[in-house]
């Protein structure tokens, strides 16, 4: 039914609930989750939460961080307002023992659901029951073009790695770089890397180069491990490009690939690959050096 411990989250969150609510608002809270007067009780709660809550960003000891995902792997509260933990934590305490009825009360929510409650759905996409059952759900909220909405599902979500198919997953990765969402912090980014999207990402990027448009350098992270003879004349490229980023992602890739070629060209970068060996350059070191303000 979970695919984690949900008790011991359940128990974290409810302590993470406690501490970032009034005494008032976890009593209101409590009633709502272990009402016996059914889903519409439930549902109401879930569209009142932010009048009752608000929507400051919640705090998290430093114990509670690391726990959760000690628990669900990949998955993060940090940042989160109120509303929204309050919303996933009342979303856990759904009746899941008959899967048609709970599976058709979440659905429910999510056709039903404004933004922020559609934010507060995908985010608890990892902690429902029944995790098979939300792929198709995933694949549609990938589609969105609500910027709150996809970050919800992109960042920091360990659900579309754990169950999208490939094409899926592949869909996402690329409408994070479309939409410019922060793709160092999908989950599972390195492992679900794939050749299919190692070819897309190279045809798209020789469309922004023939229009004269920049390429996030991050792109080529999901590129190294497939670098054969028809990728490796676009890490030469960036190798002999003139920005800074873009030869640090070529070096990057080059580390990261089994292809000869490309081990000899990061062979012949005596800066750059020393970088790398020693940890002053990495995939997520880059990343932030892309994000910093100009």
């Amino acid at each position: 039914m979970f695919d984690y411990q949900v008790d011991r989250l359940k128990d974290l969150l409810s302590e993470a609930v406690r501490e970032n609510t009034s005494p008032d608002v976890w009593n209101w809270l409590q009633e709502k989750a272990n009402n016996e007067n059914g889903i519409i009780v439930f549902a109401s709660a879930f569209v009142a939460m932010p009048r009752k809550t608000g929507k400051s960003t919640i705090i998290l000891s430093d114990a509670q961080k690391k726990l959760i995902p000690s628990i669900k792997p990949g998955f993060s509260i940090s940042g989160w307002p109120a509303d929204r933990l309050c919303r996933v934590w009342l979303l856990l305490h759904a009746d899941a023992a008959d899967k048609e009825k709970y599976t058709g009360f979440i659905e429910s929510l999510f056709l039903t659901a404004e933004v922020n409650e559609l934010v507060a759905l995908y985010s608890a996409l990892p902690l429902l029951a029944y995790p098979r059952h939300w792929v198709w759900r995933c694949t549609e909220g990938i589609r969105s073009n609500i910027g709150d909405v996809l970050q919800a599902i992109i960042c920091n979500n360990p659900y579309p790695a754990e169950y999208l198919p490939e094409l899926a997953w592949n869909q996402l990765v690329l409408k994070a770089f479309f939409t410019e969402k922060p793709v160092h912090l999908i989950i599972g980014l390195d492992r679900r890397s794939n050749k299919d999207l190692a070819n897309t990402i190279s045809d798209y990027a020789h469309e922004r180069w023939a229009a004269s448009r920049p390429v996030n350098p991050q792109l080529w992270r999901c590129v190294g491990k497939f670098i054969d003879e028809h990728i490796f004349p676009d890490i030469e490229r960036l190798a002999n490009s003139e920005d800074p980023l873009d030869r640090e992602a070529a070096a990057l890739a080059c580390w990261d690939s089994g292809y000869p070629p490309a081990k000899n060209l990061l062979d012949k970068n005596s800066e750059l690959k020393p970088a790398i060996e020693s940890g002053r350059l990495s995939w997520q070191i880059l990343a932030e050096k892309i994000m910093e303000p100009v």
